[in-house]
């Protein structure tokens, strides 16, 4: 995404550093006033911050299972006075911190807590206890990067207003968001605006990346169930309606939804992740249901209508060609994450304050999905991205996958970005909003 071979020479990027080194490697990438305001403050503790991150490393919680990080997390917030109110959503934690100063405006800061279903491949002392669980998205890291931002403010309250520190289970699940707003997260704790922050691997250390508008794809799941009467595939298949001739049909029709259904410059997805049908131990039997399961991925609700309209009216229209039957099955997941114009350069700025305008650039639109995008239909608001880096050895291991590991050298600005948010938001000292 950004050029940065020897931005990452010269920063001597090391994923799993020594603690000492952290705080002298962030003091290279960003202003000096910036680094005296919040940076320095912050890695004073940072040692402290990579042990937080580590422990919730090895021990992973999947979605709405999250009891042990969240009572990690809110002990942590009230050891250091910020007020806390555990369960909203189901383990959802929010830490809410009001300011030294007069004012009336709230910040929301939101972390996603929970892990995957991924069996871990490092052999570090951190990683996953859990078999089958690990934290392949970096949601260690940003817990632990809100967390440090919330120890900073505690201890620098000349703002002006509040500070809710939202930490959310279930992103993977795309569960989580909706869940705390359904339990009343923004009438319980109201903001004025709401910003996110994500990890990206590849993406050198000491960099920021967002976009105005649409930045990740709404996410959707499909399910399609061919039903025929099966029957002997060796003596007798001319009296069976067959599934598996119309699950080859709308494979092959799948791939032809896109680009024959929207506009050629429209940047959408729609892959097939799962089919099952038949008993393996039984080769000669023509299976009597069929299961293909996939996901939709596009940036635009008209788009979804299509996606969604056209999967059924194919699978229909084979069935019924071949003497069988199909059912749809469609689970939306999270709409399409949607930056507004008029944070951009709140966002911007924060980001700059940490490590130089230079460094804060425009990332591409991916497919990705996350379910922030709830957050962001209710409230103004930015997801951004910061740089995760290379490991060691100079590979990228991305997210979701069994290598990936949280960079420990990145939490600090991490949490120096939120800080600096609220800075932007809430002003800060002597300033005058």
């Amino acid at each position: 995404m950004f050029a940065g071979g020897n931005f990452l020479n010269r920063l001597c990027l090391t994923h799993r550093c020594r603690c000492h080194n952290v705080a002298a490697r962030n003091q290279e990438m960003v202003p000096a006033m910036a680094k005296k305001a919040i940076l320095d403050a912050i890695n004073a503790f940072a040692p402290e911050l990579i042990e937080i991150r580590r422990d919730i490393h090895k021990h992973p919680e999947t979605r709405f299972e999250e009891v042990r990080t969240a009572g990690l997390v809110a002990e942590k917030l009230r050891g250091w006075g910020i007020d806390v109110t555990e369960h909203i959503g189901g383990t959802g934690v929010v830490g809410t911190l009001k300011g030294n100063r007069p004012g009336q405006r709230a910040i929301g800061l939101r972390a996603d807590m929970d892990a995957l279903f991924i069996e871990e491949a490092n052999d570090f002392s951190h990683a996953s206890v859990v078999p089958g669980k690990m934290h392949a998205c970096g949601h260690d890291g940003h817990t632990t990067m809100l967390l440090g931002a919330a120890r900073y403010l505690a201890s620098e309250r000349d703002f002006a207003g509040t500070v809710h520190f939202i930490f959310q289970p279930a992103e993977e699940a795309g569960t989580g968001a909706p869940a705390m707003i359904a339990d009343g997260l923004f009438d319980r704790f109201p903001c004025d605006s709401v910003y996110g922050l994500h990890n990206s691997p590849g993406l050198p250390v000491g960099k920021f990346a967002t976009r105005e508008g649409p930045m990740l794809a709404g996410s959707d799941f499909w399910g399609v169930t061919f039903t025929g009467t099966g029957g002997h595939g060796g003596s007798s298949p001319h009296l069976a309606t067959d599934a598996t001739v119309v699950l080859g049909h709308f494979l092959l029709g799948v791939h032809t939804i896109l680009p024959r259904n929207l506009h050629p410059t429209e940047s959408a997805a729609l892959s097939v992740g799962h089919v099952s049908g038949g008993a393996y131990n039984s080769p000669n039997v023509m299976p009597s249901k069929i299961v293909v399961r996939g996901t939709a991925r596009y940036f635009r609700t008209e788009a979804q209508a299509v996606i969604r309209r056209r999967l059924e009216e194919l699978a229909a229209t084979l069935a019924t060609a071949h003497g069988c039957e199909a059912r749809l099955e469609y689970e939306p997941l999270c709409p399409p994450t949607v930056n507004w114009e008029e944070k951009m350069p709140v966002a911007r700025a924060a980001a700059a304050a940490v490590v130089g305008e230079a460094n804060v650039g425009d990332v591409q639109l991916s497919t990705g999905g996350e379910d922030f995008a709830y957050m962001l239909q209710k409230k103004p608001g930015v997801f951004m991205r910061i740089g995760n880096g290379a490991n060691p050895k100079g590979e990228v291991h991305q997210v979701h996958t069994p290598r990936y590991d949280f960079n420990d050298d990145i939490l600090a600005l991490g949490a120096a970005y939120w800080a600096s948010l609220v800075q932007q938001e809430l002003g800060w000292a002597s300033e005058e909003r």
